[in-house]
């Protein structure tokens, strides 16, 4: 694989992978020893290269494996050295030299390259920051232009804090922290819509369950046939970003994988749905808000389960996508605000940011979603013209 590389001809020899790699760059430049080393970085680690490493280990004296985790390639290396007749030390996790707990940083692995390779060097001293304050807290918050945000805000202004709100596993469970405050009840995939019904029952109030795309096929099936089965009274929110976001955009059965010229058939989340024997069903994009507030307006009145598919896909996803034409981004006229905040208090999008206490939105994390100016009252968020503001 191309992604294994090897450098340098010294006699002494590193195994490395990942960040492990850059510490011990930085560490042999540092030190000036680089010309003594031969590095081997392993990026394909599985299966393990055996003719390179052989051929890597026969112009070594000593071999020290640097990885975090489990000792993985450190075992590898020590068994296509026997295989190979080549005794040379092999050092590593198995010497206590480097330890199978938490993240290596470039003093650990400096220390360790020079105490194994006797290495002389000056220790560094830790820069002294107790003058210093310290960082503002910034907690965890979707990404500008997330629409799971704008059906968060819509279902808070149709509800506020009279219904129960089960959660589930993805982006989404994001909604659960201030200001948007949408998640009461949290415990495994699939949880939500499992738990929606006793919540109704044992409370009488009304339940709002919130789930994504990807767990709705691999966790909701069974949980949303029960309560139909049981005739339960709750909304589930289907928060169809068309990927699976959290862990990498991986498909689902629900995504349209032809522009990768593959012939899956897609699985539509509404048919699914509708055949399990929900009566109401409805499709919003969330970004379209009075509408979004018209669905669930609706569906607060409604006895019975009802299913409300909120589709728009995710910003980070769709840039990716081939011909995805990038939006306008937008800026707040300060001549039309009057500073109520709503953008914030509300929204709570990243890409604001405070100026001499007037709210400002930073245009290249904007996404150019709209949403925000459909919140503001004074109407002062508009879109950046392409000359420029005016």
């Amino acid at each position: 694989s191309t992604w294994n590389m090897m450098e340098g001809d010294g006699k002494w020899g590193i195994v490395c992978n990942g960040v492990s790699y850059n510490y011990v760059k930085d560490t042999l430049e540092e030190l000036a020893v680089t010309d003594q080393f031969r590095v081997l970085r392993l990026g394909f680690s599985h299966p393990q290269p055996g003719d390179l490493i052989k051929t890597f280990l026969e112009g070594c004296e000593k071999v020290l494996v640097v990885e975090e985790g489990e000792p993985y390639m450190e075992e590898g290396v020590r068994s296509f050295a026997q295989k190979a007749g080549i005794t040379i030390p092999i050092s590593g996790k198995e010497d206590g030299l480097f330890s199978r707990l938490f993240e290596y940083d470039p003093a650990m692995v400096k220390k360790v390259i020079g105490s194994y390779f006797d290495l002389t060097f000056a220790s560094s001293q830790p820069i002294e920051v107790s003058d210093l304050s310290d960082a503002p807290a910034r907690p965890p918050n979707l990404c500008a232009g997330c629409p799971h945000r704008a059906t968060y805000v819509a279902v808070r202004e149709v509800f506020g804090d009279d219904a129960i709100y089960p959660t589930d596993i993805g982006c989404y469970t994001l909604g659960l922290l201030p200001p948007l405050s949408m998640g009461d009840f949290l415990v495994c995939m699939g949880s939500s819509v499992g738990t929606a019904g006793g919540f109704s029952r044992a409370t009488g109030k009304k339940v709002i369950a919130f789930l994504g795309d990807s767990t709705f096929f691999h966790s909701a099936l069974h949980g949303l046939v029960n309560a139909v089965y049981n005739n339960h009274n709750f909304t589930l929110v289907v928060l169809d970003n068309l990927t699976t976001a959290m862990t990498g955009h991986q498909p689902h059965p629900g995504v349209d994988l032809s522009h990768l010229g593959l012939s899956h058939t897609k699985v539509d989340i509404e048919q699914v749905v509708r055949g399990i024997g929900v009566k109401k069903v409805i499709t919003v994009n969330p970004f379209k808000y009075r509408k979004t507030l018209e669905a669930f307006r609706e569906v607060a009145e409604f006895e019975g389960v009802s299913v409300i598919i909120s589709r728009e896909i995710c910003p980070l996803y769709a840039r990716g996508l081939p011909g995805h034409k990038k939006e306008r981004p937008f800026y707040i006229n300060q001549g039309r605000c009057k500073n109520h905040r709503d953008c914030v208090n509300k929204v709570a999008c990243p890409a604001f940011y405070l100026e001499d206490e007037k709210v400002c939105i930073n245009e290249n994390m904007c996404v150019g979603c709209a949403f925000c100016a459909q919140i503001c009252p004074e109407h002062a968020i508009l879109p950046v013209k392409k000359e420029g503001k005016s």
